[in-house]
């Protein structure tokens, strides 16, 4: 999923020499994988909800942050490198600040829509679960002042809210990568895995170089870090942003290379949730335990990295060049069945913004619904597909309003 704005990503009519080929041109592959990672997160973030058993991050290093943020970094190449490259380095920053504002208050408001909702339901007194407490948002609750700051100071960042924070430090990184592009991109490849070392809290103890670490306070009461560290997470945003500007090029479509990339993605699944859980593997549990420091998803260990890069791969050599496989025709049932899919999948990659602050509120009311309904199979089934349709209802309504319909009526 990206957060760069849709409205941006266009084909661009002309461009000046230094602009990235890669960078002029909307790829369906983008949307497609984007659209798939927020029905993801949507599952992953509704409490007792059996599909996450399933889903990607069981199966394997990486999971659907993966995808967001990598499809973030591919998608504000082409909206914001755009400006760089028309409007200049100072006007291009411009743009990138005006993001982070817009996903700043985006973060605001999604907290305190979660919060009043939690809030609204203890307050009826109707149920024995203090719902406050799932988010462990107590300290804000009993001594709000303090916390109010750390809100909008972005030092009190609670887990379940962290992903934004993250995005915003990751795109205030990006005039400094535009700068550092323009004397020579290796020093762009030094920065970017510069910080990723020093944000390996793990790593850097090994080498007692622990105070070095890079991250930042997540509560005033407290040193924990923010969950989802920035600096760490920075390597795959702008891995993503590189592929997509051109700087780092295509990889080829050979045999030796799709054999690699599937053996790393298989020798993941012993290693993964599903093989402790399901085939037991307790030296894959104890490998796990031991090996955390490249695992760890917090500071975005290596081997997440590793396989997603490998899965990637896969999923764009299956897609086919510029997904001309996910664009295929016919004019049978199931080709206009995939056509439709295809065209609500796109969609909600495309207002990635709306979708996933409306998923992250709808997934804690999916969890009270399952709450007091019950969490029998088809229970689950179904309020996961109402889920996904609110979804779809969000992203076709916030595409609505962003073609500015009324301006089109007035011109007429």
């Amino acid at each position: 999923m990206t957060l760069a704005d849709p409205a941006q990503i266009t084909p661009l009519a002309k461009a000046p020499a230094q602009a990235a080929p890669g960078a002029k041109q909307r790829d369906v592959r983008l949307d497609f994988f984007r659209g798939i990672a927020m029905f993801i997160i949507l599952f992953a973030h509704t409490p007792g909800n059996f599909f996450t058993s399933w889903i990607p991050a069981r199966w394997g290093f990486s999971d659907a942050t993966e995808i967001f943020v990598f499809c973030s970094g591919m998608a504000s190449a082409i909206a914001f490198g755009r400006a760089y490259d028309t409007a200049g380095w100072r006007l291009g920053t411009a743009r990138v600040s005006f993001r982070v504002w817009q996903v700043y208050w985006a973060h605001i408001g999604l907290f305190f829509a979660v919060a009043t909702l939690l809030a609204a339901i203890d307050m009826t007194g109707a149920y024995d679960k203090v719902y406050i407490g799932t988010l462990n948002l107590w300290k804000f609750f009993v001594d709000p002042g303090p916390q109010l700051v750390g809100l909008l100071t972005l030092t009190y960042v609670p887990n379940y809210f962290d992903i934004l924070p993250m995005y915003m430090v990751v795109l205030a990184m990006m005039p400094l990568i535009m700068a550092l592009s323009r004397v020579h991109l290796g020093l762009v490849a030094v920065f970017i895995v510069g910080v990723w070392v020093f944000a390996q809290r793990r790593l850097l103890a090994e080498f007692g170089l622990a105070d070095l670490h890079l991250g930042l306070p997540a509560e005033p009461w407290s040193d924990r870090k923010w969950f989802f560290n920035p600096f760490g997470w920075q390597l795959i945003f702008f891995s993503g942003f590189a592929f997509m500007r051109g700087w780092l090029p295509k990889p080829p479509v050979t045999p030796m290379l799709i054999g690699l990339a599937l053996a790393l993605v298989l020798i993941n699944v012993p290693l993964s949730n599903i093989g402790v859980r399901e085939f037991g593997f307790d030296w894959a549990r104890d490998w796990r335990i031991a090996n955390t420091i490249w695992i760890t998803k917090s500071d975005f260990g290596l081997l997440r990295y590793v396989h997603f890069l490998a899965l990637a791969y896969l999923c764009w050599v299956a897609a086919g060049d510029k997904g001309v496989r996910l664009l295929a025709t016919g004019t049978g049932l199931l080709a206009r069945i995939w056509q439709q899919a295809l065209a609500i999948i796109l969609k909600v990659g495309q207002q990635s913004l709306a979708v996933f602050i409306v998923s992250m509120f709808t997934a804690r009311v999916s969890g009270f619904v399952m709450d007091n309904i019950g969490r029998d199979t088809w229970t689950v089934v179904g309020v996961n597909l109402a889920g996904m349709c609110v979804l779809v209802l969000t992203a076709y309504c916030a595409g609505w309003y962003k073609s500015q319909p009324w301006r089109k009526k007035v011109a007429q």
